[in-house]
């Protein structure tokens, strides 16, 4: 239990200290900001920080600080150090300057200010990047709940009709209802609830913590400082991949753009974007403390890691019934409320790539109404199939984002190393992943879970980043 609380501790405390010191290093001024400056009524819409800073927590969170955490959970507490270190000095950095790039680039989606950035190429390779992942995202953020809340109307001690029980029919919903929250502005549905469901999740945590406490005994990571993973799948990378958006997300990047055009000042960075993120480790942190302690990891991989079936078990284990209903609802809200800003980013995205207009109706339809079909689509895959390539290519998209806001920086002769030094990691960790995992090239045999090629191949990809980053860091500064 001492190494939950001084994890929490530190998390906290880097709000105030390391957070300082990320928006210390970018400078923000006074400048007129992309919501006062444009102020279409749709997606740009001036809001107050209190309400950008709940409506980003949810936008960012959905599944991945309780499924990834919980998953994360099966190699045992030494997640906790990933989740607490990932969080302030990778996640956090990159969400602040996700956010706050994009407001300086009049509030662009993150695949336009990469291309800004880092030129044409990576222009081209963002865009389809990021309305894949986003897609994939959405999907996740409507299977999840969907199963969730068929497994809680199932639990009950009552019949119902089995309509009401079937997952599918709750993922139709749900589609459904992401279709209209993609369509509408910004304000009608995300801007007067989401606040609400914000807290509801922070009420959540602190009940899911506080029964884990009450009831259970939490491991300790000095005590258990090793590889617990039944299976024994290795830590680098597959640990630093699974546990994703509780300590970095390149999701995250495609969602700080939505609230980058609702800021009134640029002041406003550090809590809506950093603070978030920090909220969002705090909330894996608890989840993961949970799983270890009331799971432990032969139960967890047996249940699938992270998904309905663990959350379920948990809540109801911390919680008792009342208790239990209102976090599994809470832990269903979470992530609808991330799948349909994830559609939403997948519009605007598509939008600005091809410059279309979102203040005409129908345009703005069709555009949700395609992304929808192809979420549809993909909800019928195997869900785990679908969150290990979610999760790979949202830290990719973190890698990316990452050396981006190095480049900017360092063309602004600011202190580059903030950025870069997560940058080279995420790129070890993306590569490693990519060398020898099952749904990757580790298709081919030899290449699967062999640490032996993908940890050399993965270090040296990332060091061949590094140098390309100097390389036309001096090569743009000369020009």
């Amino acid at each position: 239990m001492i190494s939950f609380f001084v994890c929490l501790t530190i998390l906290i405390a880097s709000y105030f200290t390391y957070g300082k010191f990320v928006e210390y290093t970018l400078s923000p001024d006074e400048r007129v900001t992309p919501a006062v400056e444009i102020n279409d009524g749709v997606d740009y819409v001036v809001m107050p920080q209190w309400k950008l800073f709940l409506i980003q927590l949810l936008n960012i969170a959905g599944t991945g600080p309780i499924f990834g955490a919980l998953t994360g959970a099966i190699w045992g507490p030494i997640v906790f150090l990933w989740i607490t270190l990932g969080t302030i000095f990778a996640g956090g950095v990159h969400d602040y300057f996700s956010g706050m790039l994009s407001e300086r680039f009049k509030g662009k989606s993150i695949s336009e200010v990469t291309g800004e950035i880092l030129g044409n190429k990576m222009l081209i390779i963002m865009r389809v990047f990021s309305v894949i992942l986003l897609i994939m995202c959405g999907t996740v953020f409507a299977v999840g709940p969907a199963e969730l809340l068929s497994i809680l109307l199932n639990s009950l001690h009552f019949t119902l009709p089995h309509i009401l029980t079937n997952g599918k029919f709750w993922l139709l919903i749900i589609l459904f209802y992401y279709l209209v929250a993609t369509f509408l502005p910004i304000d009608k549905i995300i801007g007067k609830f989401y606040p609400v469901f914000g807290i509801v999740l922070i009420i959540m945590a602190i009940g899911v913590s506080a029964g884990t406490i009450r009831g259970y005994e939490m491991p300790e990571i000095w005590n258990n400082f090793q590889n617990m993973h039944p299976e024994h799948l290795p830590v680098w990378s597959f640990m630093f991949i699974t546990v994703a958006c509780g300590a970095i997300s390149g999701f995250h990047a495609t969602q700080s753009p939505i609230m980058a055009r609702c800021i009134k000042s640029e002041k406003q960075g550090r809590m809506v974007f950093y603070g978030a993120m920090v909220s969002e480790g705090i909330i894996a942190l608890i989840w993961a403390a949970a799983g270890c302690a009331v799971m432990g990891s032969v139960k967890l991989l047996a249940a699938g890691g992270g998904g309905p079936e663990s959350v379920y078990i948990i809540c109801r284990q911390t919680m008792g019934s009342v208790g239990m209903i209102i976090a599994v609802l809470g832990v269903i809200a979470c992530p609808i409320t991330s799948g349909d800003t994830a559609f939403r980013s997948a519009r605007l995205t598509i939008a600005d790539w091809f410059n279309i207009n979102q203040n005409n109706l129908k345009k703005r339809f069709i555009i949700a109404f395609l992304v929808l079909t192809a979420g549809a689509i993909i909800s019928q895959l195997d869900y785990s199939v679908v969150w290990r390539y979610f999760s790979w290519t949202n830290q990719t998209l973190a890698m990316i984002v990452l050396w981006a806001a190095s480049m900017y920086l360092y063309k602004a002769g600011k202190n580059y190393f903030v950025t870069m030094i997560p940058a080279v990691f995420m790129s070890a960790v993306s590569v490693t992943y990519f060398v020898m995992a099952k749904e990757c090239l580790g298709l081919i045999p030899y290449l699967k879970n062999n640490i032996m090629i993908a940890y050399p191949v993965g270090i040296i990809a990332a060091l061949v980043f590094l140098a390309m980053f100097f390389y036309f860091a001096r090569k743009e500064n000369k020009g």
